[in-house]
């Protein structure tokens, strides 16, 4: 799986953070690792460089070979409630896609 990170113009984000962020994705999703053959995550900040509540957003983008992509979206009062929030959300979507396809 490979994961490819991008952000807005208002963030820029140092390699350890990346890794960390990679880390993270990586673990919560190594059960659908076969599955998905590529993973985008956009980082935005809504608000730009104000100050405001749930204004960071994070959406992740899981392509699956043979099938049309996967996109969900949560925004948090940080980037990592974010993450979570969206790999919370994709994770439930990709066990009812896994589960559809072995049902096949």
């Amino acid at each position: 799986m490979t994961i490819q990170l991008n952000t807005d113009k208002n963030l820029t984000i140092h390699q350890e953070y990346e890794d960390k962020i990679q880390t993270q994705i990586t673990e919560a999703l190594s059960r659908f690792s076969d599955l998905i053959t590529r993973l985008e995550v956009h980082l935005s900040d809504e608000n730009g460089s104000k100050d405001g509540l749930e204004d960071k957003r994070c959406l992740l983008e899981a392509r699956i070979s043979g099938k049309e992509p996967i996109a969900v979206t949560n925004v948090g009062n940080n980037y990592d409630l974010a993450i979570t929030g969206a790999l919370t959300k994709l994770k439930s979507t990709l066990e009812t896609v896994a589960g559809k396809m072995k049902s096949y």
